[in-house]
């Protein structure tokens, strides 16, 4: 099993590009079942979530073409085309890897009037049931049942009615379900307290330019008026706001400057006003964004929410930035009961970080130091990277699997200004 190899104490410098966004992409890629046509996505981000979720949609009956990047994209182009579905059943060997195959329920539904999906993994981060997504499929006329460890989903008369559901608390990945959903039913449909990320927004925007009929698009209240049928589109994924926050927080802790390339501010407007609480230099320049820290970083008081709030999948990656900004820092995790996996690794860094409940007191440290440290889930696994930036000596990071999940080329980006990284495997 690979790890990698940190020496820490170098400061980060230059430019840095931004890869489609991971969350984006597992959402924009089942798209491609609502219709006979092809879907082509420019700037997909070569991840291991990414291929796996392409081998999903083969096992559905989807063909898959891959180019290479344009010059404009740092990632690839991929080809979508599910012209007959050959099946409606997503396997638990599939989805048990990762939680995001879930979202092949909504469209599934919406064409082929049935859907028979595993219960999905993922990280272990916390209890996330999938309760949301069910209801919302069932108020606009999906009939359900569960055995056996997987969700059976039908269409009476092979194709959903359209209804109204009102969130009870706001769910991505439901939102989405729904959405994808919806766009082939019968009548129309109103989601609301609709999550607002801008994923979601990506997703809709493609609906929209496959023929879909979406208003409220960025609001909390989504209006879908279905159609007969989608057609095929090219799209390009939108760029990965949580990638271009945890290179910031890399930046910070380095007391280094790097100009992230293809970054849309608006995005991740809640980090970076926490990286501007915490003393750091970020301007926007054009598409652009340019990240600095000249002094000692300063603590900042954090809460997660959903969007436009600070983003849980930014949480771990700001609180190896705070281990060193002197003072107390505290972070308060709102969304999933179990995502401080991450704090015990830091601790054998030195870090002094208590955590009581959801709330996390940050005590800002001196120094760092390299040690082995285990990666718990794929954002705790850029925490650890981000620490060993700064520690003194090498720090050995292993499970990195999580790492190949969420960051395209990883080693690569961060060698390129200035950091002393590499992987290793263990033979």
């Amino acid at each position: 099993m690979d790890r990698i190899l940190i020496r820490g104490g170098n400061r980060l410098s230059g430019r840095l590009p931004i890869s489609g966004a991971k969350n984006a992409a597992l959402t924009l890629m089942p798209c491609a079942l609502l219709t006979e046509e092809p879907v082509t996505l420019r700037n997909l981000p070569r991840l291991a979530d990414v291929d796996s979720f392409g081998h999903l949609l083969n096992q559905l009956g989807c063909s898959t073409r891959i180019e290479g990047a344009r010059p404009e994209d740092f990632g690839r182009v991929m080809t979508i085309r599910a012209g007959k579905l050959t099946a409606t059943e997503a396997p638990y060997d599939i989805v048990r890897k990762m939680r995001a195959s879930i979202l092949v329920l909504g469209p599934l539904l919406g064409r082929a009037g049935e859907a028979t999906v595993s219960l999905p993994g993922g990280c272990a981060i916390g209890n996330r049931p999938i309760d949301l997504h069910l209801k919302a499929l069932e108020a606009i006329g999906a009939q359900l049942e569960m055995a056996a460890g997987y969700v059976k989903a039908i269409a009476p008369g092979g194709r959903l009615s359209g209804g109204v559901y009102t969130f009870p608390v706001v769910s991505v990945g439901a939102t989405e379900n729904v959405v994808m959903a919806a766009s082939l039913a019968k009548g129309g449909s109103r989601i609301e307290n609709a999550a607002r990320e801008p994923e979601i927004v990506d997703l809709c925007n493609l609906l929209v330019a496959m023929g879909a009929k979406i208003s409220g698009i960025g609001t909390e209240t989504l209006e879908i008026e279905g159609v007969d049928r989608l057609h095929g589109a090219t799209y390009r994924v939108m760029p990965d706001r949580i990638e271009a926050g945890s290179y910031a927080c890399a930046a910070a802790i380095t007391g280094g400057s790097l100009e992230l390339v293809g970054v849309k501010a608006s995005d991740m407007l809640a980090t970076i006003e926490a990286l501007r609480q915490a003393g750091v230099t970020v301007e926007e320049r054009g598409e652009n964004l340019f990240v600095e820290a000249n002094g000692p970083l300063r603590p900042v008081t954090v809460s997660t929410a959903p969007f436009p709030g600070f983003a849980t999948d930014m949480q771990a990656q700001l609180m190896a930035m705070l281990c060193m900004a002197p003072g107390e820092s505290t972070l308060t995790e709102t969304i999933f009961e179990n995502r401080y996996m991450h704090v015990p690794e830091l601790a054998r860094m030195g870090a002094d970080i208590h955590v009581q409940g959801r709330t996390a007191l940050v005590r800002g440290v001196d120094r760092l130091v390299g040690a082995p440290v285990m990666a718990t889930d794929l954002r705790a696994s850029m925490s650890l990277i981000i620490a060993g930036l700064v520690a003194e000596g090498e720090t050995q990071v292993s499970r990195v699997y999580h790492l190949d999940r969420g960051y395209e080329r990883l080693e690569e980006k961060l060698s390129a200004v200035g950091a002393d990284i590499e992987r290793v495997g263990d033979g």
